[in-house]
């Protein structure tokens, strides 16, 4: 017996996934399917997948496990196109980044009987500074001895919140577990904001009239803070989920709004002290940061990290599901 696994796109986080698990084939079986056949094709012939579907019914209809790892702006489509067609007990995982608007979605597309449960991964420092994307960016350790939150709603069945466990700490990740709504407040500044702000610094620059010449001089802040824009989210996806994530998109922006408001107040008085002092507490903040990313000491008694689950363990975690809807009946 193996748990079948089908991962919707492969890009960089499914390809990822799906090399990450690979030669676990006493206890997975890897299905994936792409909007690009090509780009499943590559996939295959890398080893993130063992079968490539053209058809999203068939690469579904006999999945334990589905990962959406799509663009936000894909996710809700892909419910409708899938719901018909998962069997019963089947537990539905993504990656994007807004978590309370998909579990909204599965309630109201999905028929009974089928769980959510969202993966929030978090990339190893090795690849941050890439920029390169797409399945050509996977690799098998894009997880290695990260975090990866793990957030399902209100009566979510505990074996299905211990399945997604069992497979982050098969991808090397550290299972940390938290509220939807706390997830959405934590993307929304540390994924959705870095993106807008990198939008917002082009849009303010290159319809300039003096653009013209100061293109010529842009260097390398100017590099790295347009950066995100250009290499992350597509803008549909990126636009998709600020809305969606609204409160928590206004709140941040409103919180960096008001810190700029402070930074031009200290020009505006030729008070070089005080922005001097903003600065350096800013430059304090991103080394501690970044030392603690760099360290990626996540690991808690509560998730050992270095643990893998047995078969008998993910299968049991399948078995206690089917147990639970039966017992409901």
């Amino acid at each position: 017996m193996t748990v079948e696994i089908t991962i919707l796109g492969l890009g960089q986080i499914g390809t990822s996934i799906g090399l990450a698990l690979q030669g676990r084939e006493d206890i997975l079986y890897r299905r994936g399917y792409d909007n690009e056949l090509g780009t499943a094709r590559q996939a295959q012939s890398r080893g993130a997948v063992d079968k490539v579907h053209i058809n999203i019914p068939n690469a579904v209809s006999n999945a334990d496990v589905v990962l959406l790892t799509l663009p936000m702006s894909e996710i809700r489509p892909m419910l409708q196109t899938i719901a018909a067609d998962l069997k019963e007990d089947a537990v539905v995982m993504d990656t994007s980044p807004v978590k309370q608007a998909v579990s909204g979605w599965v309630k109201e597309l999905l028929p009974p009987g089928r769980h959510y449960v969202g993966l929030t991964p978090v990339l190893h420092p090795d690849f941050l500074f890439s920029q390169d994307s797409g399945m050509q960016a996977a690799s098998a350790d894009l997880f290695h001895d990260t975090p990866m939150l793990i957030a399902a709603p209100p009566g979510t069945p505990s074996q299905a919140v211990k399945l997604a466990a069992d497979l982050t700490r098969l991808l090397g990740a550290v299972p940390l577990f938290a509220e939807l709504v706390e997830v959405d407040s934590l993307m929304a500044s540390t994924h959705i904001l870095p993106q807008l702000l990198s939008a917002a610094l082009i849009n303010a620059t290159v319809d300039q009239p003096g653009w013209r010449e100061g293109r010529k001089l842009a260097g390398r802040p100017y590099t790295e803070v347009s950066a995100p824009i250009a290499h992350l989210d597509a803008p549909e996806a990126l636009g998709q989920a600020a809305v969606l994530n609204r409160e928590n998109t206004l709140r941040v922006l409103d919180g960096f709004i008001a810190v700029l408001q402070r930074m031009r107040a200290d020009v505006e008085a030729a008070d070089n002290e005080s922005l001097t002092s903003r600065l350096q507490r800013a430059r304090e903040g991103r080394e501690r940061w970044w030392a603690q990313r760099l360290a990626a000491d996540w690991s808690s008694p509560e998730t050992p990290a270095s643990t893998l689950p047995s078969a008998s363990e993910i299968f049991g975690r399948l078995l206690g599901i089917n147990r639970r809807q039966r017992g409901k009946e």
